[in-house]
């Protein structure tokens, strides 16, 4: 992508009919509807990470997009790995270990499935979104191509180049570089690699770019205009923002994971596997740090880890316990701002323009 940063990002904005090149990061169980709306509305990309919704939860929350926005739309979802060998024993091990979190834990909770993601995929090709992305993984080329006959695109997300070839092989429209700074799961192909894809944003989205023929959506330590402009700079088309929105009041995050992330230093958040079995950056709370100290039982594999822990992290959430609830978080979660969210875009978007590298397209929304 050879283009000035002002023309690559005009050229995005182009295609996906958006004003500016600003793209709310999906998350799973933090993407509400009027989340999606504000930043669609401010000229953005809204999105629905929809891993944990089953299918009329995600017509549901399409149709009341639609109805409060004619702006661009993303859904996404994962990409499963082959289910997972049990371990009855290491799983008892586990159960124990969050025994002493509060909760008594069902050996049953370890079977705890996704919906199922072809109906997912299925269910996306009807609602017929701007984009369909996938984290985790490639679409199997019968998808590819069903989107591309309704005139989906396809984001793959890839945190390293091998991964980022691969998807475009597969006919990937455009690749999420997914740094090590970003907030949430990693989106690393291999699930046991993801540790050693530990690559930060300055380094990745340039060699990226380098080597693809297709755009780059930067994702991962963005939370102001600094790093839009930053990340236009080294390459990207656009940016992915997930963590900066999570203290808007759309977003409708809770009140103790809000007030975790304000002033949060970047060395307070850690990868973990302690919740899902994926790894995952998070606040680094009382639970984060005992799962990960000597002694502790390792976590199995998601999604069993995810289906032992669950009934913890609820508990946790119905008393407001900070010391083990699920608190995801990138390393620039200081940044986030308690504001509207279609003001925090349009926040971000003017002061990265005033750093001169890139001006407002003036297209409407898309439809």
């Amino acid at each position: 992508m050879g283009l000035d940063p002002r023309s690559r990002a005009d050229a995005f904005c182009a295609r996906y009919g958006l004003r500016v090149p600003i793209l709310l990061a999906p998350m799973a169980g933090a993407c509400p509807v009027a989340l999606s709306v504000a930043v669609a509305n401010a000229g953005g990309m809204g999105a629905l990470a929809a891993l944990v919704t089953p299918l009329p939860g995600i017509r549901e929350w399409v149709s009341a997009f639609r109805t409060q926005s004619a702006g661009a739309l993303q859904l996404n979802t994962w990409m499963p790995d082959p289910p997972p060998p049990r371990d009855a024993a290491a799983e008892a091990r586990i159960r124990e270990f969050l025994s002493s979190w509060g909760v008594d834990v069902p050996a049953a909770a370890g079977d705890a499935r996704p919906p199922d993601v072809h109906e997912q995929l299925d269910a996306f090709v009807e609602l017929a979104p701007r984009v369909v992305s996938t984290i985790m993984g490639l679409l199997p080329d019968a998808h590819v191509t069903r989107l591309k006959d309704r005139g989906i695109d396809w984001f793959a997300t890839a945190t390293s180049l091998a991964e980022a070839r691969q998807a475009v092989a597969a006919g990937a429209d455009a690749i999420v570089a997914q740094s090590f700074e970003a907030g949430g799961h990693r989106g690393t192909f291999d699930a046991g690699a993801a540790e050693r894809h530990a690559v930060g944003l300055v380094a990745l989205v340039p060699r990226l770019v380098d080597h693809l023929d297709v755009p780059v959506i930067a994702a991962g330590g963005i939370a102001d205009g600094r790093g839009v402009a930053a990340a236009l700079a080294l390459g990207a088309s656009a940016v992915s923002i997930g963590t900066a929105f999570l203290r808007c009041p759309e977003a409708g995050t809770h009140p103790v994971w809000s007030a975790a992330l304000e002033n949060l230093e970047p060395e307070d958040t850690m990868p973990t596997r302690a919740f899902t079995g994926r790894l995952a950056r998070a606040v680094a709370s009382d639970y984060v740090l005992a799962a990960a100290a000597p002694g502790a039982p390792p976590p199995a594999p998601y999604p069993v880890q995810r289906g032992l822990v669950r009934p913890m992290v609820e508990a946790a959430s119905a008393a407001g316990d900070r010391r083990r609830m699920l608190m995801w978080a990138g390393q620039s979660a200081a940044l986030a701002k308690a504001v509207p969210a279609g003001d925090l875009v349009r926040e971000i978007w003017r002061d990265a323009s005033m750093l001169g590298l890139i001006r407002e397209v003036s297209r409407p929304v898309a439809t």
